[in-house]
C-alpha cells in the first residue's frame, strides 16, 4: 500500500531515477504525426531507452520499423523493438530481427506475445515457431550475442501460468538464455511489486526488474484491462477515480499524482529504474516525470543564478 509523499527536488532525487518509454507504431497519417510529436516531447528528456510494440504475427511490421527508423533519425533515444512469437515462424521472426538489426537496432523485449485473438484468448504455438520467450531469446542470443535484451515479468504472475514457482521458473529460463533484465506488467499495488522481487531474488535471478508504469488515461478502460491479464485494481485506486468519469480534466490530474506517488514510493523503497508505458500520449507522462523531478536540461533548477 502506498502513502502519501512530498516530492524531492531534483538535485537531490531526480538525476538518481531512470526512465524508459513505450509506443506503439502508428497505423496511419494521424497517429505518425501523433507519434512525431511525442517522440519530440518524451525525447527532452533523456530516457535510457525507448522501445516500439510489435503485433501479432508481423502485422505491424512496416509500422513498426517506421517507428523505429524515426526514433532513430529524430531522436537521441535508443530504440528497442518487440518481438513476439504469436503466428509466426522462426525463420520469420529472425528475418524480422536481422531486418531491424542492420537499420541499427541492438535491443530487443522478447515477448511470447498475446494470442492474435486477444488477451484471455488460449495461445497456441506456430508450428514453426518459438514456442514461448525462453526460446525467443536463445533464438535472439544464436543471431547475435551482442543484443541486448529484455524480457517480460508478472508481478501478480501471467494469467496463464499455473501457479508462481512455474511463471517464475519461465522467468529464469529466460535469464539462463540470455536476458539483461525483466520489464514488468503494470502492477498498482507496491507491496506486491516488492513481495514479487524477494520471490524472484529468492530463485536465484538477479537481473534488474524494472517495473512497468501505467499512467491512468482511462480509468474504465484500465480496469476492463487489468481484468483481461490478471493485474489487480486495489480499492484505494478505485477510490481515487470514483466519480470522474465525466470529468477528464481531473481524471488527468489524478491520475498524474497517483503514478507519481507510486514511483515515489518505489523509490524509497530502492527501485531506481521505470518504464512508463504511454499510450502514445506524451502529456500524463511528461507531467509524472516533472513531478518525480525528471526534467528538460533547459528546465533544471537554479540556486543562486547558477544551475543546481
Amino acid at each position: 500500500m502506498m502513502t502519501p509523499h512530498r516530492f524531492s527536488r531534483r538535485s537531490e532525487l531526480g538525476r538518481e531515477i531512470r526512465v524508459s518509454f513505450e509506443f506503439f507504431p502508428p497505423r496511419n497519417a494521424a497517429v505518425a504525426e501523433t507519434l512525431s510529436a511525442t517522440l519530440a516531447r518524451l525525447d527532452s528528456l533523456r530516457p535510457d531507452f525507448c522501445s516500439v510494440t510489435y503485433g501479432a504475427g508481423g502485422s505491424t511490421r512496416e509500422p513498426t520499423r517506421e517507428a523505429l527508423r524515426k526514433i532513430i533519425a529524430e531522436t537521441g533515444m535508443p530504440a528497442t523493438s518487440h518481438m513476439t512469437c504469436v503466428d509466426a515462424s522462426r525463420d520469420d521472426v529472425d528475418a524480422v530481427a536481422r531486418e531491424f538489426a542492420a537499420m541499427g537496432v541492438r535491443r530487443f523485449l522478447a515477448l511470447r506475445g498475446d494470442p492474435a485473438a486477444g488477451v484471455g484468448a488460449r495461445y497456441e504455438p506456430h508450428p514453426g515457431g518459438y514456442a514461448n520467450g525462453a526460446e525467443l531469446v536463445a533464438g535472439l542470443k544464436a543471431i547475435d550475442a551482442g543484443f541486448d535484451i529484455s524480457v517480460a515479468a508478472y508481478p501478480e504472475k501471467h494469467p496463464e501460468s499455473r501457479d508462481f514457482a512455474t511463471d517464475i521458473d519461465m522467468l529464469k529460463r529466460k535469464v539462463d538464455n540470455g536476458a539483461a533484465r525483466a520489464i514488468t506488467q503494470f502492477c498498482f499495488d507496491n507491496d506486491v511489486h516488492e513481495a514479487y522481487i524477494e520471490r524472484v531474488r529468492r530463485a536465484g535471478i538477479y537481473i534488474p526488474i524494472v517495473p512497468g508504469i501505467l499512467p491512468i488515461h482511462n480509468f474504465r478502460q484500465v480496469t476492463n484491462f487489468a481484468s483481461r491479464c490478471g493485474a489487480h485494481i486495489p480499492a484505494w485506486l478505485q477510490d481515487r477515480f470514483d466519480g470522474l468519469t465525466g470529468d477528464m480534466r481531473t481524471h488527468q490530474l489524478v491520475a498524474a499524482a497517483v503514478a507519481a506517488e507510486q514511483v515515489m514510493d518505489l523509490v524509497e523503497r530502492g527501485v531506481r529504474d521505470f518504464h512508463f508505458y504511454t499510450m502514445n500520449q506524451p502529456d500524463l507522462v511528461f507531467a509524472i516525470c516533472h513531478m518525480i523531478g525528471i526534467r528538460p536540461a533547459e528546465q533544471e533548477p537554479v540556486e543562486n543564478g547558477l544551475a543546481a
